[in-house]
């Protein structure tokens, strides 16, 4: 399927520190963007599927880095099916797991935590709940596993690694089995700030300059933060990513936003929901917490839409969240809510309202095009001008 999106009034790239991209026109093609930019009459009549923008903003799918899912799209935490394809509804394409450690009655023995992130890796490999890819599969390190059993499930296709809720006797015991995972090849993530369930303990500074993960989850806190002191230090002290999350301290995603910009960090500021957990589950998540931090901070709403997607895309090596030719053809398109004071999808977001989503492009498949069933209406129209695919684009199942 070969598909146009015409008359974009801004393009957000997903680069923060090139944050914008000239033109009006996006095609692509197979799944991934080929254009960016703009075409001539000619490139756009040989589209499939061509939708009018209106004016609208056009970002990358967001990239939420911190989702606990299970199997399928159900979470036994809330008691909940078609969370995932809810939050597609929320502008987010792509969702990162952070374990699937409220799988009920999961196994903590070295063989059964192989096994569940396998299987959970090759239940997603191809599964698109509502068009949402979903990388699942995240080991979680408990005694008693090896550098061997590591290297192992990397060949099956697991490149991901969890420290946090295991049963160490101390938060520095995952030092050696992180470091492990990530001589395999996986990136590494750790919870921190205070316990959250049974069966995690609270992990700080300390440990994370210890234990060096890729990824601190939840740096502000999941939901309990670690002393403020320990945010500067982090930061200059390692190259651990900095993830905030929706179900976290609000104050301190708001330190750790200044900091990173101001310790010339941002490139590792990344933001998540970590849901669903006792939180709940948050289809708009993302949207609030780039609008928290855009409104709150002297940040703009373009670099911290930078940092729910090419951010997250850089630090787990996704081929997503940014838009220019030959990657993944992965885009939203945003506007000021109706009946809102502002008049632009980024003015809105600066002034703390949430972004309302006319489309959503997966995999390069329209979604939905008119209104997502979660946010506000757009102020503009967002419209399939023509369609040469037996398939209803518009979304009206989701009103």
């Amino acid at each position: 399927m070969r598909v146009a999106i015409t008359n974009i009034a801004t393009i957000v790239s997903g680069n923060w520190r090139d944050p914008f991209a000239a033109g009006d026109t996006i095609i692509a093609e197979g799944g991934s963007i080929t254009r960016v930019g703009t075409a001539s009459v000619a490139e756009i009549e040989a589209c499939d599927v061509v939708i009018d923008a209106d004016g609208t903003t056009a970002i990358p799918g967001l990239i939420d880095s911190h989702v606990h899912i299970t199997f399928g799209d159900y979470t036994p935490r809330q008691r909940t099916v078609g969370y995932l394809e809810s939050y597609l509804h929320g502008g987010v394409t792509t969702a990162i797991s952070a374990s699937e450690v409220h799988t009920p009655g999961r196994p903590k023995d070295p063989e059964g935590v192989k096994a569940l992130a396998v299987a959970a890796q090759r239940c997603f490999a191809s599964y698109r709940p509502g068009g949402m890819r979903v990388h699942a599969g995240s080991v979680i390190l408990e005694p008693g596993l090896t550098a061997e059993d590591l290297k192992e499930i990397a060949g099956k296709g697991v490149w991901l690694a969890k420290a946090g809720f295991g049963a160490m006797k101390t938060a520095y015991e995952y030092a050696p089995l992180v470091a492990a995972a990530r001589a395999a090849g996986m990136i590494t993530t750790c919870h921190t700030g205070g316990s959250s369930i049974p069966g995690s303990g609270a992990i700080t500074g300390d440990h994370l300059v210890a234990i060096r993960p890729n990824v601190s989850f939840h740096i502000n806190g999941g939901p309990t933060a670690m002393p403020d002191r320990d945010f500067e230090r982090v930061i200059a002290e390692t190259d651990i990513a900095l993830q905030v999350c929706t179900a976290g301290n609000l104050r301190t995603t708001l330190l750790c936003a200044n900091l990173a910009r101001r310790m010339d960090a941002f490139d590792r500021f990344i933001i998540a929901t970590d849901t669903p957990t006792g939180s709940g589950i948050m289809p708009l998540g993302m949207l609030y917490t780039i609008a928290h931090c855009a409104s709150l901070t002297e940040g703009s709403p373009e670099q911290f839409l930078c940092a729910a997607t090419g951010n997250n895309a850089s630090v787990y090596r996704l081929d997503s969240g940014r838009l220019e030719a030959g990657k993944a053809a992965d885009i939203v398109l945003i506007d000021a809510p109706d009946g809102g004071t502002q008049t632009t999808a980024l003015a809105a977001i600066k002034h703390g309202d949430i972004a309302a989503i006319g489309a959503v492009v997966s995999a390069g498949v329209p979604r939905f095009v008119g209104r997502s069933r979660n946010t506000p209406a757009t102020s503009r129209t967002v419209r399939v001008e023509r369609n040469r695919v037996p398939q209803d684009f518009s979304g009206a199942a989701a009103h």
